[in-house]
C-alpha cells in the first residue's frame, strides 16, 4: 500500500484535474471522476501492468472505462502515468479538434483501449478482450514458456451500464465461461441524470451477478485498503470474473453537489470548484496542479513497471527461438496474412458449387479457417442455419479456449460488442452470424466498430424479404438499407458463388469493419 498520506492527495490530483477539466471546457461530467478517483488511483498505481511507450504489448493488462462520460479521469490517469497525453490536452477537453473529446475514443489519444460512452458497450468489450487473452493463453504458452494472457482486464462501469441490456448479456456469458480475468469495479453512487437510482433500479446487483456465475465483493470505494484488498481478491480467483461493489459518493469533496444528480453532468460552477479544494484540504491555488510528490510516484511506478516489460521481452525472444512453429501462427495471425493465390483458389473452390449463398459462405468459412490462424468466429444460436461453424475445429468453452467456435447464445447485441473486444485485443479477425433482421438487436455495436475502424465480420443470412411462413417479424425489409447509413460500414451482398468469393476477401483485406 501507499502511504496513506500520499494516497489521499494523489486522489485529490485527480478530483482536482478532472473537476478543473470539466470547467474550463464548461461541460462534462465531473461526478463520476471525483467520485471514482480513489478507487482508479489504487488500480493504476499499483495494479495495472502497462508500459506507456508500447502500446502495443502483446501482455499489459487492459483498462476499460466503460462509464465513458467520466473520461477525465483516464485522460488524468494517463498523463500522470507517462502516456502522451500532455497537459494541454487536458486543458482542452471536449474542444474542437482536441486530442480528449468528451468520451474516449479509440486511435484519437495513447492508451485508450476502446471507444465507449453508450453505456454497456465497454463492459461487453472487456468480456471479448478476456476471451481472447484466454485463447492466447490456449494457443501460444508452452509448459516452459507462461507469457500470453496472464494479465487482467481492469475495468470502471456504472449503474447506467448495468442497467443497460447489452451488459446482461455479455456477463451471463462471462460467468458461463469463467472468465476469472476480468476485474470490474462497479462505481455504486445511487446516482444518475434523473436524480436517485431507486426512481428505476431497485435490484440487489450482487445477487444478480452471484447468479450469473461471478465473485462480487462489497467495500467503500474511499477506503484504500478495502480497494486495495479487493483487487487483490479479484485476481486470485481464477474460476469466476469479478465485480467489486463500490459504494461511493458521486462528487466526492463537493460541499454542496456531493451526492447529488446536479454534479453528474454539469461543471461545479467556479464558486463550487473554490470550495471543494477548501473542503478537501487542497493547497494549491494553480490551476491543473500536479504536486511533485504525486508526479514521483506515478514515475516509481513507470520504472518499477518497466523492469517487468524488459524482463517479458528477454522471455518473448527465447520463446521465439525455442517455439518458431507457435512464433510464426502468432506472426500470421497479428499480420493477418493472406496468401496472394488465395483469391483464385477461393473462387475455384466456390466456382464448382451450387446453392444458397449462405452455404457457400459457409465452404468459404472452412477454407479461410485453415490459412488465417486468427480467424475465429460463431454464431447467436444459428450456425446450422449461417453455416457459421468451423468443422474442423472445436468450440470455446470454460475448461478449453484452444478452439476457434463460438456458441455466443442467444445474444446478438453482446455478440457484437464481444467480437469488437476480441478485434481490439489483436491477433484475431472475429466474425458472427445471425439473420439480417436482427442486426437491429446488435446495430450499437456495429456502430461503434465502423466508429473504431477494427476490423469485425457480420455474416447476415436470411437477407430475403420472401421468407415465407416465418412471417414480418423475420423478413427484413429495411434492414440493408438501415446498415448502409452507417458511415466506414462496408455492406457486400453477394448474389452467386463468385461474389461470395469476393466479397470474403475484401472483408477479409478492408481490415476495417463489414458484413
Amino acid at each position: 500500500m501507499q502511504n496513506e498520506k500520499i494516497g489521499k492527495l494523489a486522489a485529490d490530483t485527480l478530483r482536482i484535474l478532472a473537476a478543473e477539466g470539466v470547467q474550463k471546457a464548461n461541460s462534462g461530467h465531473p461526478g463520476m471522476p471525483m467520485g471514482m478517483a480513489d478507487c482508479a488511483f489504487i488500480l493504476w498505481s499499483e495494479f495495472l501492468k502497462f508500459n506507456p511507450k508500447d502500446l502495443e504489448w502483446v501482455n499489459r493488462d487492459r483498462f476499460v472505462l466503460s462509464a465513458g462520460h467520466g473520461s477525465m479521469l483516464l485522460y488524468s490517469l494517463l498523463h500522470l502515468s507517462g502516456f502522451d497525453v500532455t497537459m494541454e490536452d487536458l486543458k482542452s477537453f471536449r474542444q474542437w479538434g482536441s486530442r480528449t473529446p468528451g468520451h474516449p475514443e479509440y486511435g484519437h489519444l495513447p492508451g485508450v483501449e476502446t471507444t465507449t460512452g453508450p453505456l454497456g458497450q465497454g463492459f461487453a468489450n472487456g468480456v471479448g478482450m478476456a476471451i481472447a487473452a484466454k485463447m492466447h493463453s490456449a494457443r501460444y504458452n508452452t509448459s516452459d514458456f507462461q507469457l500470453f494472457g496472464n494479465h487482467f482486464i481492469y475495468g470502471i462501469v456504472s449503474d447506467g451500464d448495468l442497467m443497460e441490456g447489452v451488459a446482461s448479456e455479455a456477463a451471463s456469458l462471462a460467468g458461463h465461461l469463467g472468465l476469472g480475468n476480468i476485474v470490474y469495479i462497479y462505481d455504486d453512487n445511487d446516482i444518475t441524470i434523473d436524480g436517485s437510482t431507486n426512481l428505476a433500479f431497485s435490484e440487489d446487483v450482487a445477487k444478480r451477478f452471484d447468479a450469473y456465475g461471478w465473485h462480487t465483493i462489497k467495500i467503500d470505494g474511499h477506503d484504500h485498503k478495502q480497494i486495495a484488498n479487493a483487487i487483490e481478491m479479484g485476481k486470485n480467483e481464477k474460476e469466476k470474473p469479478t465485480l467489486i461493489l463500490a459504494k461511493t459518493h458521486i462528487g466526492f469533496g463537493s460541499p454542496n453537489k456531493q451526492d447529488t444528480s446536479g454534479v453528474h453532468g454539469s461543471p461545479l460552477g467556479e464558486d463550487e470548484l473554490k470550495a471543494t479544494k477548501e473542503n478537501i484540504g487542497w493547497p494549491y491555488d494553480e490551476s491543473f496542479y500536479i504536486p511533485n510528490e504525486v508526479k514521483d510516484l506515478f514515475g516509481k511506478r513507470i520504472e518499477f513497471l518497466k523492469k517487468e516489460y524488459d524482463n517479458w521481452q528477454q522471455q518473448f525472444e527465447k520463446w521465439k527461438q525455442d517455439e518458431p512453429n507457435l512464433f510464426k501462427t502468432f506472426s500470421t495471425a497479428y499480420q493477418k496474412y493472406i496468401p496472394d493465390s488465395f483469391l483464385q483458389e477461393l473462387v475455384q473452390e466456390l466456382s464448382e458449387e451450387s446453392g444458397a449463398t449462405r452455404s457457400l459462405s459457409g465452404k468459404a468459412i472452412q477454407m479461410i479457417a485453415e490459412k488465417m490462424p486468427g480467424f475465429v468466429g460463431g454464431s447467436a444460436d444459428l450456425a446450422p442455419s449461417n453455416n457459421t461453424y468451423i468443422k474442423s475445429e472445436s468450440a470455446i468453452s470454460k475448461s478449453d479456449f484452444s478452439g476457434k467456435n463460438f456458441h455466443f447464445g442467444i445474444r446478438e447485441h453482446a455478440m457484437g460488442s464481444i467480437m469488437n473486444g476480441m478485434a481490439l485485443y489483436g491477433g484475431y479477425i472475429p466474425y458472427g452470424g445471425t439473420f439480417l433482421v436482427f442486426s437491429d438487436y446488435m446495430r450499437p455495436a456495429v456502430r461503434l466498430a465502423a466508429l473504431m475502424s477494427i476490423q469485425t465480420i457480420y455474416v447476415y443470412t436470411h437477407d430475403s424479404i420472401f421468407l415465407g411462413e416465418d412471417g414480418p417479424t423475420h423478413q427484413p425489409v429495411e434492414h440493408l438499407a438501415a446498415l448502409r447509413t452507417i458511415p466506414n460500414l462496408a455492406v457486400l451482398r453477394p448474389a452467386d458463388n463468385k461474389e461470395v468469393a469476393a466479397s470474403w476477401m475484401m472483408a477479409l483485406e478492408k481490415q476495417t469493419s463489414g458484413t
